[in-house]
C-alpha cells in the first residue's frame, strides 16, 4: 500500500530539491489545469472542531459541476494556491479535467496539513455522539461543508483512491452523505490480518512493513514532513540482511530504536484479536447508498484481497447496492499508471490501464455524477483473464457456472483429479537457517513482480515439494477463489505452510525479444497465486494452539480469486513449502509468540504431507464448462 502514491505525492518537493523539471507533457498538463481551473485551500472544519487541510480546484465558468474527492495520507503537494498539480482526478487521462469536475484533494487526520492525531486504518465507531468521529464522519462533514461553500457544485459528489486512499473511498460510502453517488475503492486497504499488505493468515510481511513504516510511522515533524528512520543495510540483499538481522525482535532493538509506536502495534497483535477485527470495514458495509466500482489486479502484492472483500461485503449485505468490480491483470495500482501490458516477464498483449481507465472508470463517474454517457450500463463484473489475455463483462463474480474441482498430490510429484488411494506421505526439513528464498533477485524490498515469478529456482530445492500435472490437451479455465487442503504433520509445534499455484510454459514456448538474455522462457514456471498460513490458526485465528510433534492435522484455507487459462501444452503445478524469506517473517517452529522469540528458539523440523485416500492433500479451484 505504499510505492507509487507515496512517490506520487513527494514528486514536486523532489523536483524542488534536485532542481529538476517535469516532463513536457507533465508541464503541458499543468498549464491547462492552471488555465481552466481556481486552487483554494480551506481548512475544514470536522464536528468535534479539528480542521482538515483540504485543496479545491473549480472550473473558471459558470458551470454547475460535480465533486469529486481524493483523501490521502499522503499529502498534497504542491501547497499553495499559485501552485498547481500535473494531474487531477484517477489516473493519467485527461478526460476528467477537461470534461469539468470540481477536483478535491485533502490530507486526512493528522497528515499532511491537517490537524488532529493520525490512527492507522482508524476503525469505524459505530456509537459515535454528536462530536464523536471516524473516517466515514470526516468524509461526511468534508462533503457537507463543500456542497455548502463551492457555489457551482451541482449537488452530487464522488470518492476515489487507490490503497490507502481506497479504504478512504470504503469508509466514505459508510453512512455516506447524501450527495455522495458514487465511489471507487481501489486496492483498498480492508483486512491487515488475513491477506492485505502486514499480514496473510497470520504471517508477517517482513520487508514489506519494515521498508513502509521506517518512513511513514513517524510523526509528522514542524514542516509537515513525515520522517524516516534512517538506517543502512549494507547490502542490496534483503535475504542477507534480514537474516542477520536475526529474531523479528530484534527489528526494533537495532534499527527503529522505539521511534515507531505503529512497528510495535503492528508486531505484538499477532493474532485476529478485536484490534484487528475492528479495522475491517466490511461488517459495516451494509445499506450502502452509493454506486460502487470497486477495483483490484489479480497480481497485487500489497492488496489483492482487499477488493474482492469489499465487495463480496457489499453484495451480501447490500444487495440493493448498485455494485461492481473491476480485476485486471495488475500489481498494486498498475491500472493507474503506465500500460498495464506486463508485469515482470508476464505479458498481457493489451493496454489494460488505458482501457480501464477510458473504458470503465471515466464512464462511471460520468454517468453517476453528470447522467452522461453509459456508465449504469457496466457489468457488474469486469474482469480479465489471463492466459487468454482478455477483457470480459459477466453478470456475477465468480461466474455462475464455475464448479469447483479438486487438484490432488499424487506419487511422484504428480498432479491429478483422481483421488489418491492408499496411505502416502511426502516430507520435506525446514530449517529456519537457510529459509526458502521468494524471489531469485537480488533485492531489499518486497518486489511486485514476485507475484508472476519464475518458480524454477525454488522446484530445484530439496525443501519444496512440487507436484504437476501432465501437459494439458485443451485449455483449462479457472475463475474464483481457490482452497488449500492439507493434511500434514510436524515434528516441532508450529510451522508455516506456503501453497503456490503455478502454471509450467511448454517446452517450446518462444523467448520475447526484449526479455533478460540469461531467462528462456520455454519452461517458465509462472507463480499465479501463492498464499503462506500459520499453522497454529488451523482451528481459530483468535485462540491458536500448538502441533502435536508427529501427528496429522489439517491445515485448510482460501487463496484470493484468479481468472486464468491453462493453455493446452501447459501443466498446472502446485508447490508447498514452510518458508518464504524474507517476504514472510521466520517461523522458530515452536509455538510461541514470534516477535519475543530468540535466536534459540529457532529449530529445525521435518515436515510431512500426506496424500493419502482418508488424508488427501489438495488444492480446489473453480472451473468454467
Amino acid at each position: 500500500m505504499r510505492v507509487f502514491l507515496r512517490v506520487s505525492s513527494f514528486v514536486f518537493a523532489a523536483v524542488a530539491a534536485f532542481g529538476q523539471q517535469p516532463s513536457p507533457e507533465a508541464l503541458a498538463k499543468q498549464k491547462y489545469i492552471k488555465e481552466h481551473y481556481t486552487k483554494y485551500e480551506h481548512l475544514i472544519p470536522m464536528r468535534d472542531g479539528t480542521k482538515l487541510f483540504t485543496q479545491v480546484f473549480v472550473p473558471k465558468d459558470d458551470g454547475q459541476y460535480p465533486i469529486l474527492v481524493n483523501r490521502t495520507p499522503y499529502q498534497v503537494p504542491p501547497y499553495g494556491i499559485e501552485n498547481y498539480p500535473t494531474q487531477l482526478g484517477p489516473g493519467q487521462t485527461d478526460l476528467f479535467v477537461k470534461e469539468g469536475f470540481i477536483f478535491v484533494r485533502q490530507d486526512v487526520r493528522g497528515k499532511g496539513h491537517s490537524e488532529g492525531t493520525y490512527v492507522h486504518v482508524r476503525p469505524i465507531n459505530p456509537n459515535k455522539g454528536p462530536k464523536d468521529i471516524d473516517e466515514s464522519s470526516d468524509t461526511y462533514d468534508t462533503l457537507d461543508w463543500l456542497v455548502k461553500h463551492v457555489p457551482t457544485n451541482n449537488g452530487k459528489a464522488g470518492i476515489f483512491g487507490i490503497s490507502y486512499p481506497g479504504f478512504y473511498s470504503t469508509m466514505g460510502a459508510i453512512d455516506a452523505h447524501p450527495s455522495l453517488k458514487a465511489a471507487s475503492p481501489q486496492a483498498p486497504v480492508t483486512d491487515w490480518f488475513t491477506g492485505d499488505d502486514f499480514r496473510h493468515n497470520g504471517v508477517f510481511f517482513l520487508p514489506h512493513a519494515f521498508g513502509f513504516f521506517s518512513g511513514f510511522g513517524q510523526e509528522k515533524n514542524p514542516d509537515y514532513i513525515t520522517g524516516r528512520v534512517n538506517y543502512d543495510m549494507g547490502t542490496p540483499d534483503g535475504y542477507d540482511f534480514f537474516r542477520r538481522m536475526g529474531p523479528l525482535g530484534n527489528a526494533d532493538e537495532k534499527y527503529f530504536h522505539g521511534k515507531i509506536e505503529y512497528w510495535r502495534e503492528l508486531v505484538d497483535h499477532d493474532v485476529n484479536d478485536s484490534y484487528w477485527k475492528s479495522r475491517n470495514p466490511v461488517q459495516y458495509l451494509k445499506g450502502v447508498k452509493p454506486a460502487m466500482l470497486t477495483v483490484g489486479g489479480w497480481f497485487d502484492a500489497e492488496d489483492v484481497l482487499g477488493p474482492l472483500a469489499v465487495f463480496r461485503g457489499i453484495e451480501k449485505q447490500s444487495p440493493q447496492t448498485d455494485n461492481r468490480i473491476v480485476e485486471g491483470p495488475w500489481s498494486h495500482g498498475g491500472w493507474s499508471r503506465g500500460t498495464g501490458d506486463r508485469l515482470g516477464n508476464a505479458r498481457f498483449k493489451n493496454d489494460t490501464s488505458k482501457y480501464f481507465q477510458e473504458k470503465i472508470e471515466y464512464p462511471f463517474f460520468l454517468w453517476y455524477l453528470k447522467g452522461k454517457g453509459e456508465g449504469n450500463q457496466l457489468p457488474k463484473a469486469y474482469v480479465f483473464e489471463t492466459g487468454r489475455d482478455e477483457w470480459h463483462k459477466l453478470a456475477s463474480w465468480p461466474p455462475k457456472e464455475a464448479v469447483a474441482k479438486t487438484l490432488y498430490f499424487r506419487e511422484k510429484g504428480a498432479l491429478s483429479f483422481a483421488k489418491p488411494e492408499g496411505a502416502a506421505f511426502d516430507e520435506y526439513v525446514s530449517d529456519p537457517a537457510k529459509p526458502v528464498p521468494f524471489t531469485p533477485e537480488v533485492t531489499g524490498r518486497m518486489t511486485y513482480s514476485y507475484m508472476v515469478e519464475d518458480q524454477r529456482f525454488a522446484a530445484s530445492r530439496t525443501d519444496v515439494l512440487t507436484y504437476e500435472t501432465e501437459p494439458l490437451t485443451e485449455d483449462f479455465r479457472i475463475a474464483g477463489p481457490l482452497k488449500a487442503s492439507l493434511f500434514v504433520s510436524t515434528t516441532g509445534t508450529d510451522s508455516d505452510f506456503i501453497v503456490k499455484v503455478i502454471d509450467v510454459y511448454p517446452g517450446d514456448y518462444p523467448d520475447a525479444p526484449d526479455q533478460p538474455a540469461y531467462l528462456r522462457m520455454g519452461g517458465y514456471q509462472q507463480l499465479l497465486r501463492g498464499e503462506p498460513f500459520r499453522g497454529k490458526f488451523r482451528k481459530s485465528t483468535e485462540k491458536p494452539e500448538p502441533f502435536v510433534p508427529g501427528q496429522m492435522d489439517k491445515v485448510e484455507f482460501e487463496m484470493p480469486d484468479l481468472f486464468h487459462t491453462f493453455r493446452a501444452g501447459h501443466r498446472i503445478m502446485v508447490q508447498v513449502q514452510s518458508s518464504w524469506f524474507p517476504l514472510c517473517d521466520l517461523n522458530p517452529q515452536k509455538f510461541m509468540k514470534i516477535s519475543e522469540a530468540k535466536a534459540s528458539d529457532f529449530q529445525k523440523a521435518t515436515e510431512r504431507v500426506y496424500r493419502s485416500g482418508n488424508a488427501a492433500s489438495a488444492v480446489t479451484v473453480m472451473v468454467l464448462p
